[in-house]
């Protein structure tokens, strides 16, 4: 049986807590960027982050997007509210439901150039930053980043749950 030996440890440990500190970091750094585009757009920070939500996963319910954003129903309407008035967001009836008052809520493409041109600096230094890797690299950290943030989703399930 192969032993490892203590240095070994502690090294892994130190880049492991490495990893953990560089994962705060970028947590940080994105949430002010978000921000800062938010206040742009005058948008509240969980406004934007709803109508991400949104444009990634719509067309889609409110009691859905409220599930997903971690938000209450009744928060929930009132972000929605925000984003209609603002011209974001349209809701428009299910077709597919039985209820025929059942909506669902899209992001209005028409708005998104906005939203990405204000990201555009940041993809594009992501762009430069992924040019420096080879496709195993580049697969090696999509599975890290996808299951790190799936333990968040975890992590935030659990503390939802009480």
């Amino acid at each position: 049986m192969d032993s490892v030996e203590p240095g070994d440890a502690r090294r892994r440990r130190r880049t492991a807590t490495r990893v953990k500190e560089a994962m705060r970091e970028l947590n940080n750094q994105l949430a002010l960027l978000n921000h800062h585009v938010g206040v742009r757009l005058s948008l509240r920070d969980v406004d934007l982050d709803c109508l991400d939500l949104i444009a990634r996963h719509g067309p889609i319910s409110p009691g859905a997007l409220a599930r997903r954003a971690g938000l209450h129903p009744a928060t929930m309407t009132g972000i929605l509210d925000r984003l209609q008035r603002g011209g974001w967001i349209v809701r428009e009836r299910d077709p597919d439901a039985a209820d025929r008052r059942s909506v669902t809520v899209r992001a209005l493409r028409e708005r998104s150039a906005e939203v990405y041109g204000l990201y555009a600096g940041m993809n594009a230094s992501m762009d430069d930053i992924c040019a420096g890797y080879d496709e195993s690299q580049l697969e090696l950290i999509a599975d890290f980043l996808h299951r790190a943030g799936e333990a968040g989703r975890r992590a935030a399930d659990e503390l939802a749950e009480g």
